[in-house]
C-alpha cells in the first residue's frame, strides 16, 4: 500500500501537535510515529517540533529503508505482533497517521499506544472520514463510499482504481468514542482535505474543513488518561 501521507493533512496534523507539545528548550518531547511509512508525514512535521526527538516506527523493512532517509531515528515494530519496542510510559506523544483504518484489532492497538504514552501523553490520530461530504451524496446515489473497499484484488462500486486495504472507517461521532472507550480524552477534532479529490472539488474539500464531521480526513487530538 502506498506509505505517503498528503502534505495538507500531515501539516496541520504537525500543527496540533506542535501547539500542544510547546517548545522544546522547555522540556525536549519523544514523538513516536507509530507506522511511520517512508516518513513523509515526521518529516513534515520536524521543523515544527525542533529541538523534539522524533522516532519513527514501522513495521514494514521497506518503509523504513526509505523513513532512513528523512528520519534520524527508525525502529522496527508491530502494533499487531503484541508490544511495541518500548518500555510504558516513555512517549510524549504518538503520530498516528492513516494507520487505524487497516488494522484488523483497532482495540489492541489503541490499548499498545496507551501503554508507551506517558500520562497526559498526546496522541494525534488521523483517518479518512466515513461521512466525508461526498460520501454522503455518493450514499445517497447508491454507489459506494471513497475510502472503502470490498475486495483486495479490485475497487468495486465506487470512483478510484487503487486498492489500499482498508478495513475500518469511521465517522467523526464513531472515532470520539472509540478513542474515548480506549481510556483517551479527546481534546479536539479538526477536518483535512484529501490530496485525491478532483482538482474542480478541491475548494470545496478545503471548505469542508470548517465542519470535521464533513470533512474528507479527520483529525483527532486525545490526551492519555
Amino acid at each position: 500500500m502506498p506509505v505517503a501521507s498528503g502534505d495538507a493533512r500531515s501539516l496541520r496534523q504537525a500543527r496540533m501537535l506542535a501547539a500542544a507539545l510547546g517548545p522544546a528548550a522547555a522540556r525536549p518531547a519523544v514523538v513516536l510515529d507509530v507506522g511511520c511509512g517512508d516518513g513523509t508525514a515526521a518529516a513534515t512535521a520536524a521543523p515544527l517540533l525542533a529541538g523534539h526527538r522524533i522516532i519513527g516506527v514501522d513495521w514494514s523493512q521497506d518503509a523504513l529503508r526509505r523513513a532512513r532517509t528523512r528520519l534520524t531515528d527508525v525502529v522496527r515494530g508491530e502494533l499487531t505482533a503484541g508490544r511495541l519496542p518500548f518500555r510504558s510510559g516513555v512517549a510524549d506523544a504518538v503520530l498516528f497517521s492513516e494507520v487505524v483504518e487497516h488494522l484488523i484489532d483497532p482495540d489492541s492497538a489503541l490499548d499498545e499506544l496507551r501503554r508507551v504514552l506517558r500520562p497526559g501523553g498526546h496522541l494525534m490520530l488521523s483517518t479518512p472520514n466515513l461521512a466525508a461530504w461526498y460520501n454522503r451524496a455518493l450514499l445517497l446515489a447508491g454507489v459506494q463510499p471513497v475510502f472503502s473497499e470490498v475486495s483486495l484484488r479490485a475497487i468495486h462500486g465506487r470512483p478510484g482504481s487503487e486498492v489500499v486495504g482498508h478495513l475500518r472507517l469511521y465517522t467523526a461521532r464513531a472515532l470520539r468514542e472509540f478513542v474515548t472507550a480506549s481510556g483517551f480524552e479527546v481534546v479536539r477534532v479538526q477536518g483535512a482535505p484529501f490530496h485525491g479529490v478532483p482538482r474542480p472539488l478541491r475548494p470545496l474539500d478545503r471548505l469542508a474543513c470548517a465542519a470535521p464531521s464533513l470533512s474528507s480526513i479527520l483529525l483527532l487530538h486525545a490526551q492519555r488518561t
